[in-house]
């Protein structure tokens, strides 16, 4: 009986070491020859390592995560015959990192320095590492520099092809490389200009004449959503293939209009300088959309005169065409009041900015169960606040509170949507 070594093959050019990643096999098992021992990663692939031998695994080279150099024992088997341990003694000739780690005998934790500070210690000359590749150390550097809180990437190493010894991790620490327990960042001090042109430069003139002429005034509103979003699930079942998908934003543009019927002086556009407000028939519903080039406001113009699902079906198109760069001039201008919406991502409240120079903006925040007493007990309800914004200039505290409250109890009795006044 013999013993055979089997070491970890050349798993690639340029490659010092690989990572155990598996273990296919354990110390007792009968293995055949081209039995998968074990798996290893590198850098550019994941390699199973085969046995050439027939006989009883004896010895694991490794645990799961050690980092074994090429040409290292990776297993070793108890098979008929000499076996091939006695000749490779001294066999083959040893790689870097096999000279590295015998240069350098890892030190046993007890010996190390208990004193902060440390001595540096003599190391080669740094060699630099190429961009993006792993660190190569033995296993005891790994967990030494797990230990310290070390990242091991940003230490320059002496060895062969880059290779970091314990002098090397020693020195990194005794300099101030890294701080204990955490890796050190260095300062980014860079500035970067960038020219605000275009569509941005836009939006920005446009939100500053809002804030700067604006003495905005905003109320936020609980409504209870669950009637509501019954009916629109309801009607989009019943039209799933024959009308366009209703969101909440029609049925929001259709409580804007019977509001606004009863206060004319929301659906309006102030004229600063000439100290005139413009009172609209029509209801000219802007709907705040993210494109990729900013935010525009495509308008749904007379929205009064369309239905739910024309309406879902022009705000659609509108939309597409605002993200694709195809809108037209005269479908992002004339708005009379505007919806401002971040759907999922919107929080529990917002401050909306009136999209000058109307004096009304209606904002939609996030749709989510709460608990909600009922004089009794609490019980989940779907809710969601609305959070609009007025020109108090013109719109006063009471009227702006009237206009809310009307579009709370539309919202939350969808059926009055639907009566002819």
């Amino acid at each position: 009986m013999g013993i055979f070594a089997i070491r970890l093959p050349d798993v690639g050019e340029g490659i010092a070491e690989a990572e155990l990643t598996e273990w296919h096999v354990k110390p007792g098992d009968i293995v055949k020859e081209d039995d998968v021992l074990a798996a290893v990663m590198t850098d550019k692939a994941a390699v199973e390592v085969p046995s050439s031998v027939e006989g009883k695994v004896v010895e694991l080279g490794g645990e799961i995560g050690d980092m074994l150099a090429i040409g290292c024992v990776l297993v070793r088997i108890e098979v008929d015959g000499e076996g091939n341990e006695a000749a490779s003694v001294a066999e083959p000739e040893p790689t870097p990192a096999a000279k590295e780690q015998k240069a350098e005998p890892e030190p046993e934790p007890e010996d190390r320095p208990a004193e902060p500070a440390r001595p540096v210690v003599k190391t080669g000359k740094p060699v630099a590492r190429a961009k993006n590749t792993k660190p190569l150390a033995a296993p005891s550097v790994r967990a030494r520099a797990r230990e310290e809180g070390v990242d091991l990437r940003q230490v320059p190493g002496s060895g062969p092809g880059g290779r970091i010894s314990h002098g090397d991790l020693e020195n990194w620490i005794a300099s101030g490389g890294i701080q204990q327990g955490s890796v050190k960042r260095g300062k980014n001090t860079g500035v970067e200009d960038v020219r605000v042109v275009g569509m941005r430069r836009k939006i920005a003139e446009k939100m500053a004449i809002s804030k700067r002429q604006i003495p905005h005034i905003t109320i936020v509103e609980e409504i209870e959503m669950e009637a509501l979003e019954d009916l629109r699930a309801a009607l989009n079942r019943k039209y799933k293939d024959q009308r366009p998908k209703l969101t909440l934003l029609p049925f929001l543009m259709r409580a804007i209009v019977e509001a606004v019927r009863e206060q004319p002086e929301l659906n309006a556009r102030y004229d600063d300088e000439q100290g005139i407000i413009h009172r609209h028939g029509g209801v000219h519903v802007g709907i705040a959309t993210q494109t990729p080039n900013g935010l525009n406001v495509p308008v749904v113009h007379h929205a009064e005169a369309g239905s739910l699902w024309d309406n879902a079906a022009e705000l659609a198109r509108l939309a597409e065409a605002a993200r694709d760069g195809s809108i037209k001039r005269d479908e992002l201008t004339g708005g009379t009041i505007t919806i401002t919406s971040l759907g999922a991502l919107g929080a529990i409240a917002t401050t909306p900015i009136i999209n000058h120079p109307e004096v009304a903006i209606v904002g939609v925040n996030k749709m989510q169960m709460r608990p909600v007493w009922d004089g009794q007990q609490f019980q989940p309800c779907k809710m969601m606040n609305i959070s609009c914004s007025f020109d108090h200039r013109v719109i006063d505290g009471w009227d702006a509170a009237v206009f809310v409250q009307k579009l709370k109890l539309l919202l939350e009795t969808p059926a009055m949507l639907f009566v002819e006044g």
